[in-house]
């Protein structure tokens, strides 16, 4: 049987990068996935491209900053399917400024996307997930949340608070059945890094700071995810898995 068989995902920033790559790795495995983008071309693309593959997919258009409209996509989860077994909370956004030239825009819209989206989800699925009765929520954080370079203030905030935010979870959804679990992803070849990447100067700065000498792929960050949201993590809550390359063992 796959790992994921029968069960009901939400995957938010599903039309692209990271998240479309979990998307169709939990369709491989039997979930039936629903792919959540503020794009919903892409959350769409992404869905028709796993029907395709023989897989069970449905795009929905949301931003998850708004709460009514996060209301609407569980309500919607709700009456197709009854539960939610499996939450990814991927959906992210960076911005890239010395702190002190950081605008409160950009501070704010940081914020409002990475954690407060993050909020949102996790808060508006409860009673979809306890409805489970073995329920697992990932959440993407960073291996900024804890190694640090200039420029990146807002976007190692945001994930620092994600992780903390798991924690906490963890401990306050265990009786319910609810599991909640941390990613933290090193730099991983997605269009959110991808134009650093093509300097060589940067790329080869990168590098160094990698042990295994590579950059991640998508599909890396979706094995794991997939390990996590799986019965054989059923023990598993509260937990930071770093898919890295080996950068959390540097200095």
């Amino acid at each position: 049987m796959r790992r994921l068989e029968e069960k009901i995902a939400l995957v938010t920033g599903g039309g692209a990068g990271i998240g479309r790559a979990i998307s169709e790795t939990f369709a491989r495995e039997g979930a039936h996935v629903i792919v959540a983008d503020i794009d919903g071309e892409a959350a769409k693309e992404t869905a028709d491209q796993i029907v395709k593959s023989n897989g069970a997919a449905e795009a929905q258009t949301v931003d998850i900053t708004d709460t009514a409209e996060v209301q609407a996509l569980m309500a919607a989860i709700k009456d197709a399917h009854g539960r939610l077994d499996v939450l990814v909370n991927n959906a992210g956004v960076g911005a890239r400024a010395d702190f002190r030239h950081l605008t409160d825009e950009d501070w704010e819209k940081v914020w409002s996307v990475n954690l407060d989206g993050t909020v949102k989800c996790a808060r508006e699925a409860f009673d979809l997930m306890r409805a489970s009765g073995k329920a697992s929520i990932i959440n993407l954080s960073s291996v900024m949340s804890a190694k640090h370079t200039r420029q990146m203030a807002v976007y190692s905030a945001t994930k620092g608070a994600v992780s903390a935010l798991s924690r906490s979870l963890a401990v306050e959804y265990a009786p319910y059945g609810i599991r909640v679990n941390t990613l933290l992803p090193g730099y991983v070849e997605t269009a959110l890094i991808g134009r650093y990447l093509k300097n060589p100067g940067i790329a080869k700065a990168l590098l160094t700071q990698t042990p295994l000498r590579r950059f991640g792929t998508p599909e890396d960050i979706a094995n794991a995810a997939l390990f996590l949201a799986s019965d054989e993590a059923a023990y598993i809550t509260g937990a930071a898995l770093n898919v890295d390359g080996g950068m959390q063992t540097t200095l």
